[in-house]
């Protein structure tokens, strides 16, 4: 693909995403909250949309669609029960997180977590490892981006100009007006991401095969190893089992349960994710069909889509490669600001408490800024380092998740439970990974989050939990029951005050 095409695709996406953060300053209110997570402010489409915008990275139209023409429909069985998983827990945490975000101000996950178990060295420890788990991430997404145009123009663009462009356009949407502007660009870039992945899968089809009966029997012929289920259950656990409490345990997206406006906006949230995931997870997949039978035969199966671009008009190339541009760049963007927020809220404002909002807000810029220079240098060393702690990120996240899951279930839950499950099986899983370490051929991801399990659950026996963990969660279960999202379980209250819990 000529250069100037390419040019012209991220300049003006660029400028359609400036206008937008522009127009969504306008609307931004002083204020931490504000800055941080739109003022829980966000109507039900954007807040569906940002939440499948930095759900969805790059890695759809790039690694699934590798994934797929490598192993086939094990791909698709991978994805759909990461979405499933992600409902089911946006169904049971999402009013929760909500409901106690509101009640008492939280910003971040890990406020919550510290104001469950009264210890703020838990959320220390979780902003530790999220931020340890995520740079790197991060920077795997400029890296993918810096591939792709540098591939797509044959070395004519440079890697890092396709890394300092979107880091760029990233960074300036989060500086400028904080989470609204994440949002309002990554609403826009959502539909973006759908809308030219439907179009260019309806080419790609009647172009490559005619119809899609004839793609569906060409597939049938060609490929028939594809579109059987050959992953072993280590593999499929092993990949899986992280992804399936992504929702939980990635801060860039549990924070987005706190920004709808309204219990009706927290629902059309659910209902709009869960829609999309589906049909992006379903054309993601059949893209890398397409590509097993169209380019056979290559060796890196992550450059399928690059091939696959190769072999279509130039316009069509240039819409998907925007959809992907878009994808990277919204991910990259919820990512930096969440963690601005959690260094702010969650770390220094542990060591300096009488912080102010303001000062919270310009930290946070700061350290955006910082985080972008540090994963724009992990993009230009290329380290092959990068690609291991990539991998474990969801699989070293994973150790959250049972402080998660029992600051709401679980009655007898500790902070030293928390803390201790959250440090050293962080520490175990991130050795295990590092160090190439699959006993008996399961993944470290397995290994590390039975042991944190086990370590939270016998550790936080032989401790005290706080005094009113009973009042906090059965207040919880009530609130839910008076907005209508359960129907069983607690009578009505009359008049307890919702701020004075704990």
């Amino acid at each position: 693909m000529k250069p100037l095409y390419v040019w012209i695709a991220m300049l003006g996406w660029t400028a359609i995403a400036l206008w937008i953060a522009a127009a969504a300053r306008r609307k931004m209110r002083p204020g931490a909250s504000e800055f941080f997570i739109g003022g829980r402010r966000m109507a039900g489409f954007v807040s569906g949309m940002t939440y499948a915008a930095t759900t969805y990275s790059a890695f759809m139209l790039v690694g699934l669609v590798g994934l797929t023409y490598r192993s086939g429909v094990g791909a698709l069985g991978f994805e759909m029960t990461y979405l499933i998983f992600t409902v089911l827990l946006l169904v049971t945490f999402g009013p929760r997180f909500w409901i106690v975000g509101n009640w008492y101000g939280h910003i971040t996950p890990p406020e919550l977590l510290a104001h469950r178990y009264h210890s703020q060295w838990v959320a220390v420890i979780a902003a530790a490892i999220s931020f340890f788990m995520l740079i790197p991430y991060a920077s795997a997404q400029l890296m993918g981006m810096g591939f792709l145009v540098d591939g797509i123009t044959g070395g004519k663009i440079p890697f890092m100009v396709g890394v300092l462009i979107m880091a760029g356009l990233s960074g300036f949407s989060a500086l400028y007006a904080g989470m609204r502007s994440v949002a309002w660009t990554d609403a826009f870039q959502a539909v973006t991401m759908m809308a030219t992945s439907i179009i260019a899968l309806l080419f790609t089809i009647y172009h490559f095969f005619g119809s899609p009966a004839m793609f569906a029997a060409t597939a049938a012929e060609n490929t028939p190893e594809l579109l059987k289920f050959t992953w072993s259950p280590a593999l499929f656990i092993g990949l899986t089992l992280p992804w399936a409490f992504f929702a939980l345990t990635n801060p860039q997206v549990s924070q987005r349960m706190y920004i709808p406006d309204s219990i009706v906006s927290l629902r059309r949230m659910v209902i709009y994710f869960s829609v999309f995931g589906f049909l992006y997870t379903i054309i993601s997949t059949l893209f890398g069909l397409e590509a097993a039978i169209v380019i056979p035969g290559l060796e890196n199966p992550d450059k399928a889509m690059p091939h696959l671009l190769g072999r279509v008009p130039v316009s069509l190339g240039v819409i998907i490669f925007v959809g992907i541009f878009a994808a990277a760049t919204s991910t990259l963007g919820s990512i930096i600001l969440t963690l601005s927020s959690l260094f702010a809220r969650d770390i220094a404002k542990h060591f300096y408490p009488e912080i102010e909002e303001s000062t919270e807000r310009w930290l946070g810029r700061i350290v955006i800024l910082c985080l972008l220079a540090a994963c724009i240098v992990f993009a230009w060393f290329q380290p092959g380092l990068i690609t291991v702690i990539s991998s474990m990120a969801s699989g070293g996240l994973l150790v959250m998740a049972p402080a998660i899951v029992g600051a709401f279930f679980w009655r007898r839950a500790t902070a030293v439970g928390a803390l201790s499950s959250m440090g050293l099986g962080g520490i175990v899983t991130a050795v295990m990974y590092l160090a190439d370490i699959y006993p008996l051929g399961w993944w470290p991801s397995v290994w590390g989050g039975a042991f944190t399990l086990v370590l939270f659950v016998g550790v936080s026996l032989l401790t005290a939990p706080p005094e009113d963990a009973d009042q906090f969660i059965t207040a919880v279960e009530q609130e839910l029951v008076d907005r209508r999202f359960r129907a069983w379980g607690a009578k009505k209250r009359t008049g307890t005050p919702k701020r004075n819990h704990m």
